[in-house]
């Protein structure tokens, strides 16, 4: 209990440092189904992965948040390691998600105690959704979120519901776009259930998708309705508002990921861009006071780093 008085104080008195992160394949045990570590990532080998965590420990260390979301995490195991690399600072909050083909799970790690431990969601949402726009002509089917945890914090007498997700990939697929619609749909669900019992919301992950409103560096257009389904703006539970904390951002500051297009290893300005959100009820984006995303090492074949680069904010 003095723990959890003294984070509040904390907050009370100074800014709440949240980071979002994709850490690429955080992995060290060996998983068959993906080959990783091994010729399935990056990472080769043990060795590699285990260099790569330390670089992932670097980065955090760095910014020094008090809370961490981070995708593309194996499981307890690698979290448990990147704890220790950063001095046993944070709790470990792990829930191992559904998608049994990568293995690649969400964690989080925070220095204020939850109120409830992180819980999924099994419900799953038929799609193509009502008015797609992503051209998907298959047969209707359904999709639940593999990659997904919603807890809840009190934080300064505030109720908070932190809801983090890696949605499926590939932004410009006609079928995995229907599928992350329906994804969206299902954590739409969850949003409009807590800001319907007052609570103040904060939602992000990788969604793998554009934002329609808020263009990125090189201006992708979203295939997908992910975005507006998660902000509140259209969908089956549509009716409240997140915020984008991108718009806080110059434009060309927008990028949070490279993706090695042409397969040569020559980084171009146009493989950047920005598929990793945080997502704000309006009473904390209006509290927000730092955002950025912190582009600070390179992006080329052969590095330790990620492929995304953490997106920071601060809320007092």
């Amino acid at each position: 209990m003095k723990l959890i008085i003294f984070f509040q104080t904390l907050f009370l008195s100074n800014a709440l440092r949240i980071v979002q992160y994709n850490v690429q394949w955080l992995f060290i045990d060996y998983y068959k189904s993906s080959d990783c570590p091994g010729n399935g990532c990056d990472w080769k080998n043990i060795s590699d992965a285990n260099i790569h965590l330390s670089q992932v420990a670097k980065r955090l260390n760095y910014l020094d948040p008090d809370i961490i979301n981070l995708c593309e995490v194996e499981g307890i195991t690698e979290l448990n390691m990147l704890n220790q690399e950063l001095n046993n600072r944070y709790s470990v909050y792990f829930i191992k998600g559904k998608d049994t083909s990568t293995g690649q799970n969400v964690g989080m790690l925070s220095k204020i105690v939850p109120s409830i431990l992180p819980y999924r969601t099994e419900m799953r949402f038929e799609y193509p959704i009502e008015n797609s726009s992503c051209g998907y002509t298959g047969n209707v089917s359904s999709s639940g979120v593999s990659k997904h945890y919603i807890t809840e914090f009190n934080i300064g007498g505030k109720n908070i519901s932190l809801i983090a997700a890696h949605l499926i990939a590939f932004p410009t697929s006609s079928s995995r776009c229907s599928q992350r619609e329906a994804q969206s749909t299902v954590l739409q669900s969850v949003i409009s259930n807590y800001i319907e019992n007052g609570y103040e919301i904060i939602m992000m992950g990788d969604f793998n998708d554009y934002d329609a409103e808020i263009l990125d560096m090189n201006n992708h257009i979203p295939k997908s309705q992910a975005l507006d389904i998660l902000k509140g703006t259209k969908g089956q539970y549509s009716g409240y508002k997140l915020m984008n904390i991108a718009d806080k951002m110059l434009q060309s500051d927008r990028y949070s990921d490279w993706y090695n297009s042409n397969g040569k290893c020559t980084p171009s300005p146009n493989d950047y861009s920005m598929i990793d959100h945080i997502l704000l009820s309006v009473s904390l984006y209006n509290n927000i006071t730092t955002t950025f995303i912190y582009h600070g090492y390179d992006e080329y074949c052969g590095k330790y780093d990620s492929d995304h680069y953490p997106i920071v904010i601060d809320i007092m």
